[in-house]
């Protein structure tokens, strides 16, 4: 038994050791690897490097993010400030909230920094895209988009917006059955962004099946840059070129009409206003600026939609005062109409009773909306390479590092308002409320970026939003599906992560006549 014993000591001893070892050689790979960090301050500026941390060797904090979620950065920031440092996806980063500090980095766009996006996306989307542009290309191709999204084009996609959601939301009450709003959304977003906004003359299979196509796209925009067998960057490439084959019919009709033949269709505005600015446009560069458009109005309005629907559910005071203002403007009703006598609404086939002008005078439906984009944003920021070493708030941020500015983090730590940031306050917009008007100045608020890079789409967006919050008013009330609210994930963009399954009933009888396609 002695030799036993004296065989077992040895094997602690030995493993004891091992463990030592190991944890010296971790510790020591993780202080090389901090002072690898350290040592790539540029050289040539006496500032520091922001406070944070470095994570692990190779991996830097990339799983702490994936495990804690929009946790991770709000927890940091309360430790390190509004600008610190991390590691992530295999990238130096340096991550920036404040007003000042975000107006900083939004307004140095091609000066300090440069837009960053994975190279998957840029694969996927192209190279003719506004997204993957910069400089000049950038400025030019911005002058041609901001055509589809000027006030005239707007005025041709209000209508027929305001029917598909009037159509949509009426769908959702007769459907007897839980509906899961996100998914809804999502295909709903699409097929605006398919017929109304590129003008495709899409049966519903057809819209259907292009919807997965795209999805199959998405799910793949920020995968390895791995083409090989089987990977997500094949399946995305797959994906696209299966777009690019649907809409090559499209844009070759375009090429050729003398005159829209749907007003406010952006494929033919792109292509006439480019001609005009003297820039023509190749198929291919079409076709990209097409995925390009249903990308920037996909997932993001999805988004927003379900997270409107989600607050107003939340806050039944915000539907009464919305309602009050739509009878105090006159539009009460769900069309223009006088109802029955029965106070059902005829199936009169009215056209949509909202113009932009009168949008424009439903303020506070207008304040819900910006309140429903400062609580949850769709998108938590965006990502810039510094082109230069320069100075933010007393810190250096190094050439060639990755630079993120959050746009919660700025919303939630706003100090301009009057009411506490965390809460659901469409008041804090309104009119008498200075700070709240002049804060999209200062870059309190930010949903839709800012600078050179700021959404084209912003108005367009934030009427779609306008209009649905009018329709589900009009037309419905709404209560959970399931016992609690869902929880909110954050990544890649808010969203509930079961759908958020709601049950509808109609505020009114349907007509016969109404059709479910766009």
């Amino acid at each position: 038994m002695f030799p036993w014993g004296l065989s077992c000591l040895s094997m602690l001893g030995a493993a004891g050791t091992a463990l030592l070892c190991a944890g010296l050689l971790l510790s020591l790979a993780q202080h090389l690897w901090t002072l690898r960090w350290t040592l790539s301050r540029d050289r040539g500026s006496a500032l520091p490097l922001p406070k944070g941390s470095m994570g692990w060797p190779f991996f830097g904090e990339t799983l702490h993010w994936l495990v804690q979620g929009s946790r991770f950065h709000s927890s940091r920031r309360e430790r390190y400030g509004t600008v610190f440092k991390t590691h992530l996806l295999g990238r130096p980063v340096i991550r920036v909230s404040g007003a000042e500090n975000v107006r900083t980095i939004l307004l140095g766009e091609h000066r300090l920094v440069r837009s960053q996006w994975p190279q998957s996306t840029h694969i996927l989307l192209g190279s003719h895209t506004l997204l993957g542009a910069v400089g000049e290309p950038h400025r030019r191709r911005r002058k041609v988009l901001a055509r589809v999204f000027s006030r005239p084009a707007l005025e041709h996609y209000v209508p027929r917006l305001q029917r598909a959601l009037r159509r949509e939301v009426r769908s959702w009450c007769a459907a007897g059955q839980p509906v899961a709003v996100y998914e809804a959304t999502k295909a709903l977003t699409f097929r605006m962004a398919a017929r109304i906004l590129l003008g495709l003359r899409l049966d519903e299979a057809q819209c259907a099946k292009l919807a997965r196509i795209f999805e199959q796209l998405m799910e793949n925009l920020f995968s390895l840059p791995l083409d090989v067998p089987f990977s997500g960057l094949r399946k995305g490439i797959r994906a696209r070129d299966q777009l690019h084959q649907h809409l090559d019919e499209a844009i070759a009709e375009k090429l050729h009409e003398k005159q829209a033949t749907e007003p406010g269709d952006a494929l033919y505005q792109i292509i006439h206003s480019a001609r005009e600015l003297g820039h023509e446009l190749s198929v291919q560069e079409l076709k990209e600026c097409a995925v390009e458009i249903l990308f920037a109005a996909f997932f993001t309005t999805a988004s927003a939609s379900t997270s409107l629907v989600l607050l107003l559910l939340q806050h039944p005071a915000a539907i009464a005062k919305i309602q009050q203002e739509l009878w105090a403007q006159g539009l009460g009703h769900a069309c223009g109409c006088t109802p029955g006598t029965s106070g059902l609404h005829p199936d009169c086939g009215c056209e949509p009773d909202l113009s932009l002008e009168a949008l424009g005078c439903l303020r506070y439906v207008d304040c819900v909306v910006k309140e429903v984009l400062r609580l949850l944003p769709p998108v938590s920021g965006g990502y810039r390479t510094a082109l230069r070493t320069f100075e933010l708030d007393g810190y250096q941020i190094p050439k060639g590092w990755s630079v993120m500015y959050s746009i919660r983090d700025t919303h939630e730590t706003a100090a301009v308002y009057r009411s506490p940031p965390e809460g659901f306050d469409p008041e804090r917009f309104g009119a008498e409320d200075e700070d709240a008007r002049t804060s999209c100045r200062r870059y309190h608020y930010i949903p839709f970026g800012g600078g050179p890079r700021s959404c084209l789409g912003q108005e367009l967006a934030q009427a779609v939003l306008q209009l649905l919050a009018v329709e589900l008013v009009r037309n419905a009330r709404w209560e959970l599906a399931t016992p609690a609210f869902p929880v909110m994930q954050t990544v890649p963009i808010v969203h509930p992560v079961d759908g958020l399954r709601l049950f509808f009933h109609p505020l009114t009888t349907l007509g016969s006549g109404d059709k479910l396609l766009l």
